[in-house]
């Protein structure tokens, strides 16, 4: 339930913190669909990490970004000049009188930019970590309660008295063109962050192959540009090399146009389920009931239960739950679904 005192407080601008990662991003915009749907005066600012930024550069429904070295602010020999970035940051907020700050992440660092905004209301998650918690005005409980990531920002949006919709803004690019021209493929995302949400990649290359005459795609950022070779290598030519090769909203539209998708568990999984596009996803370590592939279009979650999982454990020599998953299980839900 909405403090009254929130519910009105909010009429003209707002700021919302949520840096990182992809994959969280792509959730929150149900959130920001949802603020601006029922607030359309109101004026959206974001913090957000550098390197995901072009992802909302233009949005429509944001006003302004504010962008931070997320990742060279964790470095040691920059603390001197990561404290001036972080008080001038700081007072730049402040200036922009806003009437709240809903701070997405959920952490030490994100709780205190919430707070040093200057915001009379500062809303977070009672369960924040690092500490968060102790700078917000007003907490929001989700304790106890198992829910996608998606559905946690929402029951924020509803404390503030917004009627929570499953909306994913993400406007089209007309204006790119599609690495295999008109011709359609499927997308393959061999990437993750762990390397223990990693399916192997010659079972990617033996799962392209099953595709033809159907083309496949093979994504990632610049990182992955190994893994896409070797999937490409194993695939005997059914797979296209392409990691690294686009921009974050050329990585949007290669998803957008693509027939369907095939991922382990990443932030282009998110971008496919949020666009609307068939997707299959591989799952191990993690749990799909917590971050797997949320939204109204064919999403297919695929993974053989080992003893362990969920282990959350970002690496692991025995990698049991993935090798479990083969490439025929995958082939067939795929048929199965499309």
């Amino acid at each position: 339930m909405a403090e009254r005192s929130l519910q009105t407080s909010i009429k003209n601008k707002i700021l919302v913190i949520k840096p990182s990662s992809l994959g969280d991003v792509i959730h929150s915009l149900p959130f920001l669909y949802s603020i601006k749907e029922q607030l359309p005066q109101v004026k959206v600012h974001w913090v957000i990490a550098g390197g995901l930024a072009p992802l909302l550069e233009g949005h429509p429904l944001i006003d302004r970004l504010w962008t931070i070295n997320k990742d060279e602010w964790k470095r040691p020999s920059r603390l001197i000049h990561t404290a001036r970035e972080f008080m001038a940051l700081s007072k730049a907020l402040k200036k922009e009188r806003f009437d709240a700050v809903f701070d997405l992440q959920g952490l030490l660092r994100s709780a205190a930019i919430a707070a040093m905004a200057g915001a009379g209301s500062v809303i977070g998650f009672s369960e924040a970590r690092e500490g968060g918690p102790l700078f917000y005005t007003h907490k929001v409980s989700v304790a106890g309660k198992k829910m996608h990531a998606v559905e946690r920002y929402l029951k924020m949006a509803e404390f503030a008295g917004i009627t929570p919709k499953i909306e994913f803004p993400l406007p089209e690019d007309i204006d790119f063109a599609a690495p295999l021209g008109e011709c359609e493929y499927a997308v393959i995302a061999p990437g993750a962050r762990w390397p223990s949400k990693r399916w192997p990649t010659s079972k990617w290359g033996e799962l392209a192959k099953s595709f033809l005459p159907l083309r496949s795609l093979v994504i990632g950022a610049e990182s992955d540009t190994g893994l896409a070779l070797e999937v490409a290598s194993a695939s005997g030519g059914a797979a296209v090399p392409f990691a690294g090769k686009s921009s974050l909203k050329g990585l949007v539209e290669i998803i957008r146009r693509a027939k369907f998708m095939v991922t382990n568990d990443s932030g282009p999984m998110h971008i496919a389920a949020a666009l609307q596009v068939p997707v299959f996803a591989v799952f191990g370590p993690t749990d799909p009931e917590l971050t797997g592939p949320y939204g109204k279009g064919p999403r297919v979650v695929i993974s053989q239960k080992a003893g362990c999982s969920p282990c959350r454990n970002r690496t692991c020599k025995k990698m049991i739950c993935m090798d479990a998953v083969s490439v025929e299980m995958v082939e067939k839900e795929i048929k199965k679904a499309l």
